[in-house]
């Protein structure tokens, strides 16, 4: 058996930006690299491990015998491990085996920048590459076109576990099969992006992929690197993006994972009140350590270099934001300044963004951020977090709590939907209609919908007629654009025999015109973050309970008047305020017979009135369907 040469991939700089926590690459050193030298082939394997007092590396290529491949130690107190080992092929599967010099314990451990990993409940690295011919330079070439923030941002998010399965045996599809079933139907239903939950390597089926152990490797159930490469590449080239779920935030404590990693705290807090998240069970990143730093922002920006990702959802946000997150008096300490904010994070997260938007054109970072924290999204030139969004999750509470209320109630509880103007345009807001909100007994977005079934499914028009023409990008959890009567279940396939049934079919149709509307209509999508794309008409007719607003786009011709009825009272010759002369024209109702709707709509153009209202010049008379959304336009 040949045994460990000397080599590194490491030049003195590259030690120099570890050590400061401004190595943004660190995949293309750490790790293991199929690699030639001198004339044969062989995989150099570096890894850091500072508290170690030896490093194997053990595999099937040597029976899993500690001591056959020791890695050699750099001598520049960097900590890293490194050596090349002649012969090793591509899917050799290996761990590192760490004697610590902290009383001698022993750890085998994967690669924490293993390119893929065996499938679980197997646990080791396996050598691999990244060799792959995308075909998607029409997209990345306009990526800016489709990504920026003034364009319509409709996401689709998806667990690819549950997404579909096949019947029989309940097998999970493959990244291939969904390069053909889910790119087609995100085409047919018109989102514009795609949102994987964590598709990095997870141990445990149950946490939905929050728990991640391989970050650099997408999950081994569905196929390898390059067969995921290929869905992105498919997603790209049917003009739709790519978001992944990205968790800066914390990570299990599995043997063979993160935690304890060289017989110390490497890469978690070694204080428990930082390093330990009660809530998850979990370990947390030592955000002030360098080299985690360095680690962290490798991890992101490889997934934009290698995977020609679109934008990064950070999770749980908040969790790292506050050192009392989740925890009683005791359980914590203040920061320097006697506040609850973790500093450490702070600079990490701006950091982050600062890294992934000075090295990607077209990308976006995007907040799930649940608390008041000021400035998530505006930029660290003027002492924002930097990201590009931050999802919206008080008007997601608001709007829900609200649209379970009966309608006869509602008009006492109009604030609730009302409130989210008064602070829509402080954050570049998403609108989440996520995972979270369709499990642990919460029932389904349709489930809380109040009324006979007729009813719950125009509640159900309503909630995202409202939803679409509201300031703000949009995102909507699998399922939920037909209408999941149960509540998410992660072991099986969403309910796919349900568009079989009228009123889900309708709702499938609703959310694809919906779709289309907003990708049609520059107003809803140009000023979305910003105050002047929008303006009421009348927020304040609580007995009706209706409201009425303007979407605004650059140019006034293309304007949209929303309407939202609340109750299921058909309002005739009801009368709103407009800004100007002309006709009126109906370009969306909610209400509509192919919906499953009762079909009540305005005639094909109603002339505008110079009679004062809602405090405006002119005026005209309207038909509101029952529990209906209609949009206009001015002809």
């Amino acid at each position: 058996m040949s045994k460990v040469l000397t080599h590194s991939l490491f030049t003195d700089f590259d030690i120099d930006l570890f050590k400061a926590g401004k190595h943004y690459r660190l995949y293309e050193k750490l790790g293991a690299h199929l690699i030639e030298l001198d004339g044969v082939k062989g995989v150099y394997f570096a890894v850091w491990a500072p508290t170690a007092h030896s490093v194997s590396v053990v595999g099937d290529f040597n029976f899993w015998t500690q001591g056959e491949h020791l890695l050699q130690v750099r001598w520049d107190s960097s900590g890293i491990w490194e050596g090349f080992i002649p012969y090793v092929e591509k899917g050799a599967t290996y761990k590192y085996k760490i004697q610590s010099n902290n009383g001698g314990i022993v750890t085998e451990k994967a690669d924490p920048f293993a390119f893929y990993c065996e499938k679980p409940p197997h646990t080791a690295s396996v050598v691999w590459d990244l060799d792959y011919k995308w075909d998607d330079s029409k997209w990345m070439k306009n990526r800016q076109d489709h990504n920026a923030l003034d364009k319509p941002y409709s996401v689709y998010e998806v667990h690819l576990g549950s997404w579909k399965r096949h019947g029989e045996d309940n097998r999970f599809l493959t990244y291939i099969e969904f390069a053909e079933d889910l790119v087609t139907y995100v085409k047919e239903t018109g989102f514009t992006h795609v949102e994987f939950m964590p598709i990095m390597e997870y141990p445990y089926d149950p946490s939905w992929g929050y728990q991640l152990v391989g970050y650099f490797a997408p999950t081994s159930r569905f196929g390898n690197p390059q067969e995921f490469m290929v869905l992105v590449d498919r997603l790209h080239q049917a003009g739709i993006g790519v978001i992944l779920d990205w968790v800066p935030s914390h990570f299990p404590d599995d043997a063979h994972g993160l935690g304890f990693f060289d017989g110390s705290n490497l890469f978690e807090h070694p204080d428990r009140k930082k390093g330990y998240h009660p809530d998850w069970k979990s370990l947390v990143f030592n955000y002030g350590r360098n080299e985690v730093r360095s680690f962290l922002i490798s991890n992101a920006l490889f997934w934009l270099q290698y995977y020609h990702a679109d934008g990064l959802r950070v999770d749980a946000v908040a969790s790292m934001l506050y050192l009392d997150y989740s925890r009683n008096d005791g359980e914590w300490e203040p920061n320097i300044y006697g506040g609850r904010e973790n500093l450490d994070t702070i600079s990490f997260l701006k950091e982050f963004n600062e890294a992934v938007y000075s090295n990607f054109e077209g990308v976006q970072t995007i907040a799930e951020e649940s608390t008041s924290f000021p400035m998530v999204s505006r930029p660290t030139s003027i002492g924002g977090l930097g990201f590009g969004m931050k999802w919206m999750m008080g008007w997601m509470h608001d709007t829900l709590e609200y649209f379970q209320k009966d309608t006869v109630y509602r008009k006492y509880h109009q604030n609730d939907l009302t409130f989210s103007s008064t602070y829509a345009f402080s954050e570049n807001f998403m609108l989440p209609l996520s995972h979270d909100e369709v499990v642990y007994g919460k029932k389904s977005i349709l489930g809380r919908m109040p009324g006979d079934e007729w009813q719950k499914f125009a509640n159900l028009r309503l909630l995202y007629g409202y939803m679409f023409t509201h300031p703000g990008t949009k995102l909507l959890f699998m399922g939920c654009e037909f209408g999941q009567s149960a509540e998410w279940n992660f072991e099986g396939s969403l309910d796919w025999h349900l568009n079989e049934y009228p009123y889900h079919d309708g709702v499938r149709k609703l959310i694809t015109d919906l779709n289309g509307l907003y990708k049609a209509e520059p107003a809803l999508y140009e000023k979305q973050f910003s105050p002047e794309g929008f303006e009421w008409i009348n927020y304040s007719d609580h007995q009706n309970a209706v409201i009425s607003y303007i979407r605004k786009g650059v140019k006034l011709k293309d304007d949209v008047i929303v309407v939202c009825n609340f109750t299921q009272v058909i309002r005739e010759n009801y009368r709103i305020g407009i800004p100007r002369k002309g006709k009126l024209k109906e370009i969306f109702n909610s209400d509509a017979a192919i919906y499953g709707g009762s079909g009540i709509k305005n005639g094909a153009k109603l002339a505008i009135e110079a009679a004062p209202y809602d405090g405006r010049d002119y005026s005209v008379e309207l038909t509101l369907a029952p529990l209906g959304v209609i949009v206009f336009k001015i002809v």
